[in-house]
C-alpha cells in the first residue's frame, strides 16, 4: 500500500527556495532546469529523496506537488500509473522574469528509487 507524501526542499541556481510534496517510495530526485543570466542554459538537482529503497509499492497514483512563494509558483502533478512504467515527468512552467518577460523553468521528476545515480 503506497505511503503518504512527505516535504522536503531545495533551492535552485539563482537561490529561489523551493518546498516539494513527495511520494517517499516513487521520487528520486527533482531536477530544475532554467536559462542564467548569461543565456547559458543550466540543470541543478533540485531535490532528491532521502531514502534509497521502497519501504512499500508506489500504489497507482503519482502526486508530486512543487511550490515556491518567491515565484508565486505552485503545481500538483498527479498521474494513474497502475503498471509502474513511468521513470520521468517533465513540466515546464512560465515565471515572472526580468523587464516584464516571462521565463520558463522545467522542472524534471525522476523515480527509480532503487537504482544508483
Amino acid at each position: 500500500m503506497a505511503r503518504h507524501n512527505r516535504d522536503g526542499a531545495g533551492a535552485d541556481q539563482r537561490g529561489v527556495e523551493y518546498e516539494v510534496s513527495y511520494q517517499p517510495d516513487w521520487l528520486k530526485l527533482v531536477k530544475v532546469t532554467r536559462t542564467l543570466e548569461s543565456g547559458r542554459q543550466s540543470t541543478k538537482t533540485l531535490f532528491r529523496n532521502p531514502q534509497t529503497q521502497p519501504e512499500a509499492e508506489p500504489g497507482d497514483r503519482i502526486r508530486t506537488r512543487i511550490s515556491s512563494t518567491d515565484q508565486a509558483l505552485e503545481f500538483e502533478i498527479a498521474l494513474t500509473d497502475p503498471r509502474s512504467a513511468v521513470k520521468r515527468i517533465r513540466v515546464a512552467y512560465e515565471v515572472p522574469g526580468a523587464n516584464g518577460r516571462r521565463e520558463e523553468v522545467e522542472f524534471t521528476l525522476e523515480s527509480d528509487v532503487l537504482s544508483d545515480g
